[in-house]
């Protein structure tokens, strides 16, 4: 229960001015959720805008938004909500491992950064967290417990998986690379396992038919983006070679971060050279127990999970959120690195008297404690102490003021990008003004009351110089420059 109420608390402080702004990315799930609710008969699996987004975040937003009004701050307590769900969920995959080992990985998850900074955005990634916990659970038991009604119970929550976000999608790879691990370690119960295959693979398809068959007959929509950030793809934009893009994915875990702020705070890496020891540890314990399904099913998601962020190269390395099928696996490493550094501790007192044995266990327990409590102390002290000036482009400040500055209004026309043009629909919902890409020329400027745009340049090619002389800074940025024009034409 501390642990669980840490998490709330980590999630949803100041939620309302940190981060700030609002991603268009965020705007469009936003969109969707209001389209959800205002279009009879709307019912996608799939949004082809935005570059292809999975349906069911936006549906979970669209029921928060029925209850509590159309807002950034519902859209953001959404996925909050759903970050402390997953923290609950990795308990729940953990404790197959025991109570210390699942207690240690929830600390971890509660705590940790990555996973405070995904809970506090309103993209549909975070999402992958608790549904990803969730499956590894199912599938544990449906090995420790073979049965129909475990196999069926797998096989939902790896299909549902085809629902959230795109690491997921690779959940039934895991389970091949289990089964067959399962047939070379442990025949009896693979053949035990296997007995009710079928039903593991009935209900995965009942849950993923309706995402398979988007796939299918909207092919390019849906693999358009994956395929477009691929390594594969001559065209996809990198700043760096794919071999250090490898070293710096790789090295995510212990020595660089994100360099995107949405994603990370200050490029500071995953676990650190502490909790990398835990980690660490917990791999190694994992290796030593393999034979053992589950210990092997991590070892299995470890590798089957760094794919998504080995093979998207685009954009900058590590990228955390193509990595957030880890989660739950690397949480479940940390509670074992715990259990195994108690082990330790009482392996090795015994050489220093009956004393040292009997206290070799609580400190070490104290010493997983506080290094897991100075995670999320340092983690939120790191996330809410982040100035403005360093959130403001990430988090699309310019395109909120945009929005702010428009007020909504047919009399009011903004000059915007489609891109940027989803914080304001969104923002501006309920009176949208009419909304012009740059550069192109306005037939008849008279008709609007306000023009709105980022920049006077904009306003010059839409109406003339003359007008765009007169047109003055309706808001600044951090810095003091102008982000914001308007002009009555």
């Amino acid at each position: 229960m501390a642990i669980a109420l840490g998490a709330i608390a980590v999630r949803f402080w100041a939620l309302d001015t940190q981060p700030g702004g609002l991603y268009p990315d965020e705007a469009a799930e936003g969109l969707s959720a209001q389209k959800l609710l205002a279009l009879p008969g709307y019912h996608p699996v799939f949004f082809d805008d935005d570059g292809g987004r999975e349906a069911l975040f936006a549906y979970v937003v669209a029921i928060a938004f029925r209850f509590f009004g159309s807002s950034a701050l519902v859209l953001r307590s959404t996925a909050a909500a759903l970050g402390v769900l997953g923290v609950l969920a990795i308990w729940l995959a953990a404790r197959r491992f025991g109570r210390g080992a699942a207690l240690a990985a929830m600390a971890w998850s509660a705590g940790s950064l990555w996973l405070i900074t995904v809970s506090r955005d309103g993209f549909r990634n975070v999402i992958t967290v608790g549904f990803g916990a969730l499956a590894l659970a199912a599938i544990l038991r449906w090995g420790d417990r073979p049965s129909r009604l475990w196999a069926i119970l797998a096989g939902l929550a790896v299909g549902i998986g085809l629902w959230t976000y795109q690491p997921l999608k690779l959940t039934p790879v895991l389970v091949l690379v289990w089964l067959l691990w399962m047939h070379h370690s442990d025949r009896e119960r693979y053949l035990r396992v296997r007995a009710h295959l079928g039903w593991a693979a009935l209900a995965y398809v009942a849950v993923a038919s309706p995402i398979i068959w988007t796939a299918i007959t909207d092919f390019q929509n849906y693999f358009g983006r994956g395929a477009g950030v691929s390594v594969f793809n001559p065209e996809a934009a990198s700043s760096d070679t794919y071999a250090v893009h490898v070293l710096k994915t790789l090295g995510m875990f212990i020595v660089t971060g994100d360099p995107n702020q949405r994603h990370d705070v200050d490029g500071l890496p995953l676990l650190g050279p502490l909790l990398f020891v835990l980690f660490a540890l917990g791999v190694w314990r994992a290796w030593r127990h393999r034979a053992d399904h589950g210990h092997a099913l991590l070892l299995i998601g470890l590798l089957v999970y760094l794919i998504p962020p080995l093979v998207a190269s685009e954009g900058g390395a590590p990228h955390f959120l193509r990595s957030l099928g880890l989660a739950p696996v690397i949480a479940v490493l940390v509670g074992l690195g715990c259990v195994e550094v108690v082990c330790i501790a009482r392996r090795w007192s015994w050489k220093l008297g009956d004393a040292a044995a009997r206290a070799a266990a609580p400190v070490a327990i104290a010493a997983c404690v506080a290094a897991l409590a100075g995670l999320g102390t340092g983690s939120i002290r790191a996330y809410l102490e982040r100035p403005v000036s360093q959130r403001y482009v990430a988090y699309s400040f310019a395109d909120v003021q945009l929005a702010d500055a428009a007020g909504g209004g047919p009399g009011t026309v903004v000059l915007v990008n489609d891109f940027d043009g989803f914080v304001v629909r969104f923002l501006d919902a309920h009176d949208p003004p009419a909304m012009v890409v740059p550069g192109r020329r306005l037939s008849n400027p008279s008709v609007y009351s306000l023009i709105v745009a980022t920049n006077r340049a904009d306003i010059a090619s839409a109406t003339d110089a003359a007008t765009a002389a007169r047109a003055s800074v309706a808001a600044r940025d951090p810095a003091g420059a102008p982000a914001v024009w308007e002009v009555a034409p």
